[in-house]
């Protein structure tokens, strides 16, 4: 299925029904509806919430980039795409469930909105640029010239070149260091749950201890032996944090 913002631009979503507040997946820098492939579903499954995933202008099915991203992409997205997403889809003070990039427009939305937000749960978020990232991110541009990265990121991006290199360049621009959305997290009231692997090739547990000593009610999910991707590394552990964390969370207002 597919919505059109105020800009023209189309975005692909999929909308798995249940009971609200809805939660709604954001992704990460290269992902998209597909690249989630089975978790909203069972996210689904596991709490019994309407889930609600698309890809961003740029990724998967939706309309391509008209032009490079700015160093305010994430901005851009928290506060002026994504309230559009919303409001066509007719949701209210949703769950925001959002991964690495995703995670970060997520802290912009609850933060910096002013629109009602149920929760948080943050999967590998940045908050802060850390060396780790930029030389991972550097090293993905090798990968993606050489070998089989580009052939495989093509099976779920219509423009892959345009998905790959509209992450890509904004993160490794030199003005980007010094990024930081650190100024949203006190800001933010709702429940969150801040989710990080211990082997994340994208960023050190200082990103949510950051989280943690910012929003004090905040919990932290600490992962051993877990990557960048922990919905697929601690695929049990993580979803098993998910369902207890929605369900601590108050039900959406009846309609009236």
């Amino acid at each position: 299925m597919f919505l059109t913002t105020s800009a023209g631009v189309r975005l692909e979503y999929v909308r798995i029904p249940g009971r609200g507040p809805a939660i709604v997946l954001l992704h990460e820098g290269l992902g998209s509806v597909s690249l989630w492939r089975e978790f909203p579903q069972r996210v689904a499954e596991a709490t019994g919430h309407e889930v609600v995933a698309y890809s961003r202008q740029g990724y998967g099915r939706s309309s391509p980039l008209a032009a490079p991203r700015s160093v305010r992409f994430m901005h851009d997205e928290a506060l002026v795409v994504l309230p559009e997403v919303l409001d066509a889809l007719e949701i209210r003070r949703p769950i925001l469930l959002g991964h690495s990039d995703g995670g970060s427009i997520a802290i912009i939305h609850a933060g910096g909105s002013g629109r009602d937000v149920s929760g948080l749960i943050l999967m590998a978020p940045h908050v802060m640029v850390e060396d780790i990232s930029i030389a991972s991110i550097a090293a993905a541009r090798i990968a993606y010239a050489q070998g089989d990265f580009r052939a495989r990121l093509a099976r779920h991006h219509d423009d892959v070149d345009g998905a790959f290199r509209g992450w890509n360049d904004v993160w490794l621009r030199p003005e980007f260091a010094s990024w930081t959305i650190e100024e949203y997290l006190p800001r933010i009231t709702c429940p969150v749950l801040a989710i990080q692997g211990e082997d994340d090739e994208y960023g050190t547990m200082e990103q949510v201890d950051r989280i943690g000593r910012a929003i004090p009610h905040a919990r932290l999910l600490k992962l051993a032996r877990c990557g960048h991707s922990a919905h697929r590394d601690g695929a049990e552990e993580v979803l098993e944090a998910i369902r207890g964390f929605v369900g601590g969370v108050p039900m959406a207002d009846p309609p009236g």
